[in-house]
């Protein structure tokens, strides 16, 4: 941004509303008109224009990068052809036992790891919370690789899934407080890195499980003749590695603005502006000033109202978007309660059949393909692959069928949802590993744009000053329910159709569902 001579600076409280006459950017601020923390609330205003006046630049462009690494360790390693579904059959085989173990410790890892991170970051930064998450990933699926035991493997899974648990809770909000609010969009398309990391995953599973396992016509399956599993997670653990080493050495990620102003360090946040905007070829006229002014105006009309700036105070201010006077709003009429309520099953529900479909289908494709006469394991990891290329088109698609009348987000979700289930329960009904393939292929494709229907349908019926919390309890569910899978799997026989047929009758039952949310978003803007 340029600076404009004649342009002079002032900040004005107009019916709780702030003006910032500097910088010239109006963006719309999440609790408009009232705030937690009015002073936090002035300034956090006061940056959102500041970066809304620097712009798109080589800077976000830059983050857009790093930050993907964030979509892309959340399907690698736990969604999608998870990793230890990857590497199911393999381990469990090696060491002759039941793999629900491993399967229990990364939900759990996955839970704890949102809720750890989303707070850490609002206690000691964005920056080394951005840092530590690949770090972590990468350095206990290493070691899970050199794994002695059973137990060992399933420590490190859960470890892992630590890390990987705060990738998209602590990069969304790192991407957000960069990018200008024109380019918000640009969050959803970061859903791209999300289908890379899946592709990826059965691209580097295919040549090393496949030659690198246990025949499965053989009756023991010592490490040695089954190193192809260690070796698919030195590989990826390595890639984490290396997705470390750019974001850490190489980008150089700024601490975010707002956190710096809301510990106090008013002259950094508008330094990192400074430094982003330099980076980008332009200059910012903001100064510390303008911040200061924020403060005086606020602490003279809110009853001297200073901004509390310690570690605790920081993470309270995290926690209080958790208190009843947000979430109260979710439900403040009946037609809201009810939109919120059905949300909340919705991401329980598929929260629940996706990874317990997931978690299996490995397992489940190999054991179907041998009792059709399909016993090679190159062939299982071949179909993998293709079922993850057959569902890149599908988050793609997603976005253009939520714009047409006749579907809109409700009917798109709906339709999309149950045919996933439908998809899976018709492939148990497959006589030839290629039948299978197709059916599992149709399942790839109608999951992939229910999920990027949900990601987007899910924001856009909150109010937009709670939209925060909505999000975090519909997450929560998600996780929760997500940590039942492998519970279900415990005490069902997984060498059965059992996980599967619940798994698709819990996809089928969500459709139907999906149907029932009272407000339909295409066409409308978000409150």
């Amino acid at each position: 941004m340029s600076s404009t001579p004649n342009h002079s600076g002032s900040l004005e409280d107009k019916d709780g509303e702030i003006s910032v006459d500097i910088l010239r950017a109006g963006t719309q601020d999440i609790y408009s008109g009232e705030s937690l923390d009015p002073v936090y609330h002035a300034k956090a205003k006061i940056l959102n224009d500041a970066i809304q006046e620097i712009g798109m630049g080589k800077y976000q462009w830059c983050l857009f990068f790093v930050a993907g690494f964030g979509w892309f360790a959340d399907n690698l390693w736990p969604v999608g052809v998870s990793t230890p579904g990857l590497i199911y059959t393999s381990v469990t085989r090696e060491f002759n036992v039941l793999g629900e173990w491993m399967l229990l410790g990364q939900a759990l890892g996955l839970l704890v790891g949102a809720v750890f991170w989303g707070v850490g970051c609002d206690v000691w930064g964005r920056r080394w919370s951005f840092n530590l998450t690949l770090l972590i990933t990468g350095a206990f699926a290493l070691a899970a690789g050199a794994s002695p035991n059973y137990y060992t493997l399933c420590i490190c899974v859960t470890f892992w899934s630590i890390g990987v648990g705060g990738n998209l809770p602590v990069d969304s909000a790192v991407f957000l407080e960069y990018v200008p609010a024109s380019h918000q969009y640009l969050l959803t398309v970061l859903s791209i890195w999300w289908a890379i990391g899946q592709l990826m995953g059965a691209l580097v599973a295919w040549p090393l499980i496949s030659n690198y396992s246990c025949p499965t016509t053989s009756v023991t399956c010592p490490a040695s003749s089954n190193q192809g599993w260690r070796y698919y997670l030195f590989t990826m653990g390595g890639i984490m590695m290396v997705m470390w080493i750019l974001r850490f050495f190489v980008f150089n990620l700024q601490e975010s603005p707002k956190f710096l102003m809301g510990r106090g360090r008013d002259a950094d946040a508008v330094a990192v502006v400074h430094r982003v905007a330099a980076f980008n070829g332009k200059t910012s006229i903001l100064t510390i000033e303008h911040l200061r002014e924020a403060e005086r105006l606020f602490g003279s009309t809110q009853s001297e109202v200073v901004m509390a700036t310690s570690a605790t105070a920081a993470a309270m201010r995290k926690i209080r978007t958790l208190d009843l006077s947000h979430v109260k709003p979710l439900f403040a009429t009946r037609k809201l309660t009810y939109s919120t309520c059905t949300l909340i099953v919705l991401w329980a529900l598929i929260g629940l059949a996706f990874p317990l479909y997931n978690a299996f289908v490995t397992y489940y494709l190999q054991t179907r393909g041998a009792a059709l006469g399909q016993t090679s394991v190159y062939t299982t990891y071949r179909n993998v692959v293709i079922l993850s290329v057959i569902g890149v088109p599908g988050a793609l698609m997603a976005g253009y069928l939520v714009e047409l009348p006749i579907l809109g987000r409700r009917g798109t979700l709906a339709i999309f949802t149950a045919l996933t289930g439908v998809f899976i329960l018709a492939s148990t009904t497959a006589r030839t590993s290629n039948s299978y393939l197709a059916w599992n292929c149709g399942y790839s494709y109608t999951s992939n744009v229910m999920y990027g229907v949900l990601y987007a349908l899910s924001p856009e019926l909150f109010p937009t000053k709670t939209r925060g919390t909505g999000n975090a309890i519909v997450a929560t569910a998600n996780r929760v329910f997500g940590l039942m899978a492998p519970i279900i799997a415990m005490e069902a026989s997984i060498t059965t159709s059992i996980p599967i047929w619940v798994a698709g009758g819990i996809f089928v039952a969500a459709g139907f569902i999906a149907l029932l949310l009272p407000f339909e978003p295409r066409g409308r803007a978000s409150l």
